[in-house]
């Protein structure tokens, strides 16, 4: 584009931004509300993954022992546990041990253990997995194997939640995609109804320029910076307002209900949920734009 055009192409939009200021904030308003709900179920979906991930990674069976049985026995039952191939390592948790747990994750709470002994809770062995047998079927399998070894009482795992996770985490997936689709629709019609303003505001300087032969791109280009302006700032208000709505979550909520053990594992975007919402703007902004441009100037 040559420099007369591209000094032309900023004095337009220049004017345009001036004389529709509230038509241009209230339209990058809408895309930033559209955005801010899609950049919503990106981040649940973002730290649900993460909140599987973590578990994966430190996923372990719990066996717990009957009473009674002698430290040789217990010996034995290690040895036999640790021989299994899908285990890494096995760790022994005394009575006692599994007491003093128990009340450090009561905290305050845990004066209502007065009176109680750490006989009522059962010894156990923590059991962890290698990483080759971290998915669902290795570890029913570990399960079975540790049930039939005699002295072994009971075995959990949290496989049971960890599938449940994972389908609310494909569901967030589907609904960004089909929720997020409908909205970006609706906003591609609020910002062609806002362009189509802008255009019949300058309908009689626009067919000036068609007589005298202007290029049809000089003709759209304002239009299209403009919706792409409109685009970025509704982008940058998504991304502010998930901000401080992310940073008002992991103050105010106490560790959501427990579900993640610190607030540490909690995460905000991350570049790429980010660089996403700022495309999706811009793309939004001139894909309005250019939607209008081509049906006004058929006609």
């Amino acid at each position: 584009m040559r420099f007369p055009w591209v000094a032309f192409v900023g004095r337009r939009v220049v004017k345009s931004m001036r004389e529709f200021l509230w038509t241009h904030v209230l339209t990058a308003g809408i895309m930033a509300l559209t955005l801010a709900i899609f950049g919503g179920f990106v981040l649940v979906q973002q730290n649900l993954q993460g909140l599987l991930r973590g578990w994966g990674n430190q996923l372990e069976v719990f066996a717990y022992l009957r009473d009674g049985l002698s430290s040789t026995e217990i010996q034995s039952i290690l040895s036999q546990a640790r021989s299994l191939p899908e285990v890494e390592e096995v760790r022994h948790v005394s009575k006692k041990e599994a007491w003093e747990n128990f009340k450090k994750g009561l905290g305050a709470q845990s004066g209502v253990l007065e009176g109680l002994t750490a006989e009522i809770l059962p010894s156990s062995l923590d059991v962890r997995l290698k990483k080759s047998h971290r998915e669902q079927a290795s570890v029913e399998a570990l399960a079975a194997k540790l049930r039939a070894i005699q002295g072994i009482g009971e075995v959990e795992y949290p496989g049971e939640w960890v599938g449940k996770l994972h389908l609310v985490t494909l569901g967030v997936q589907w609904a960004k995609w089909i929720f997020g689709g409908f909205l970006f629709v609706a906003t591609l019609f609020i910002v062609g109804s806002t362009v189509k303003l802008a255009i019949l505001s300058r309908k009689d300087e626009i067919e000036v320029m068609q007589l005298v032969g202007a290029p049809e791109g000089l003709i759209k280009v304002p239009f299209v910076i403009e919706g792409m302006i409109q685009g970025i700032f509704g982008a940058i208000l998504s991304v502010l307002f998930l901000w401080l709505l992310f940073l008002l979550l992991t103050f105010r909520l106490p560790s959501l209900v427990a579900v993640f053990p610190s607030q540490s594992q909690l995460r905000f975007l991350d570049l790429s949920g980010v660089s996403l919402l700022f495309f999706l703007g811009w793309f939004i902004g001139a894909g309005g734009s250019l939607f209008s441009l081509r049906r006004f100037l058929k006609t």
